[in-house]
């Protein structure tokens, strides 16, 4: 098992009911082994990525309508 670890920026967190959205975005992801989110829109993940990919993870969370920040949306 290779677990992978990753912070980053998401929007569309703005209120308790968008962290459960999201948790409930996520809940029983295969190879998922942690994730937590705060209000200021920074999620943490870890998964085996025998198992599962970021980019599948993150295509979850688009799904439910939270989309990766990039770098570049700060300026």
């Amino acid at each position: 098992m290779a677990v992978q670890h990753e912070t980053f920026d998401v929007t569309g967190i703005r209120c308790e009911r968008c962290m459960n959205r999201l948790a409930a975005a996520l809940r029983g992801h295969e190879g998922l082994e942690f994730a937590t989110a705060n209000l200021a829109g920074q999620v943490t993940l870890e998964w085996d990525d025998t198992v599962t990919s970021r980019d599948v993870i993150v295509a979850k969370l688009d799904g439910a309508g939270f989309r990766q920040r990039m770098s570049d949306d700060f300026s």
